[in-house]
Order: C-alpha cells, then structure tokens, then sequence
C-alpha cells in the first residue's frame, strides 16, 4: 500500500511545527529577549517541548536559524529584485532604498536584523555582502571610487543599522524620505556627483 500520502502530511506537520518554532524566536530576538527559556518558546510557537528536539539542538541554534532565515530571505528578494538593473550604483542604492523601507512594513524582521546586525555585518549572508559585493562592482566598473572597502563597509552598516533604530524611535517620520535621503548621502560618499546621487536615490522601487 502506497504511504506516500501520510509521508507528505507527515512533512508538512513537521515543517510547520519547524516554521512556527522559527517565528517564535524570531519574534524573541525582535524583543531583545536572546535567553528566553525554551519552554517559553514552544509555548509561544504552540507546540510541545519534545518538538523542539525533533528540530534543533538547542536555543543557540534555533537563535542562529531564526536570524538566519531572515537574512537569506531578505537577501533572496533582494537579488531577485536588482537581476534586471546593470548600472552598479542603482543596484547597491536600490537594494539600501529597500531594505530600508522593510523596516516599517514587516517590524519584526527588521528588529530581527538591528538585534543582530553588527554580528552579521561581516557576514557572507544577508545586506551585509550584498552591499560588499555591489560595492565591489561598482569599483571595477568606476562607478564607486573607494580606497578601502572595509572602511566603505563600516560607514554604509552603521548608517544602515541607526536608520533602522531611527525608523522605529520616531514613528511620525517619512521612513521613504529619510531611506532615500541617506541613500543619496552614501551615493556621494561612494563618488557619484550631487545630481546623479539624488537621481538614482528617487527612482521608482518594485515592490518587496
């Protein structure tokens, strides 16, 4: 007798049960909450304690993951948003622009990322490398004159990171306005001119 269908629901039990304990700590970290008791957890993510096991090792690496996905699927939408743009100071100033508008429109995630966003900056997942790569590009290709990356790096995380905190400080403020605004400022910074940099920091945007 073909069991394939119990194996399917099987997977998808477990991939939801999987999904929810990822939610939870996700929402646990936006919360600065970095030593929530496990059991807090799974209560959290309406399941039982034995299932957690079934799915990580341990709170560490439930915290690791939950950042994790966040990054990777940030980091995806990103790629899949800038494929059809050639020009590398569009592609790194619409990749900040958008970024920086996740920031209002999924909370979570974007708490998520300032909780743990100077541990990832050098990361080779997420905004971080990204911007890395896109910076890099724009060098070989003379769009960006930069002496030393890593420094270039520092400013464009901090900038990111602050904006994020501010965007969530000051709740009245035009979050569109002031991403762009910083956008067009690290444009400068890179070496594009005045009008070019605030040309490419108001261009329209897809939709992320």
């Amino acid at each position: 007798m073909d069991d394939t269908g119990g194996t399917n629901r099987l997977a998808r039990r477990k991939a939801r049960t999987r999904a929810a304990l990822v939610a939870a700590a996700q929402v646990f970290i936006a919360q600065g909450r970095l030593n929530v008791p496990i059991l807090e957890i799974t209560q959290a993510a309406d399941v039982g304690m034995g299932s957690f096991y079934n799915h990580f090792s341990s709170r560490e690496q439930l915290l690791q993951v939950a950042v994790g996905e966040v990054l990777d699927r940030l980091g995806g939408a990103l790629d899949e948003l800038t494929a059809d743009l050639e020009d590398p100071a569009h592609v790194f100033a619409q990749s900040f622009r958008l970024v920086g508008r996740v920031h209002r429109r999924e909370p979570t995630a974007s708490k998520v990322l300032l909780a743990e966003g100077l541990v990832y900056a050098g990361s080779d997942r997420g905004v971080a490398a990204r911007a890395r790569r896109d910076i890099e590009i724009g060098m070989r290709a003379g769009r960006f004159r930069v002496r030393d990356v890593e420094l270039a790096l520092v400013i464009v995380s901090g900038a990111a990171l602050r904006l994020g905190q501010l965007l969530h400080e000051q709740a009245d403020r035009d979050d569109a306005a002031a991403v762009d605004q910083v956008t067009e400022d690290l444009l400068r910074m890179l070496g594009l001119g005045v009008e070019e940099a605030h040309d490419i920091s108001r261009r329209a945007l897809p939709e992320i």
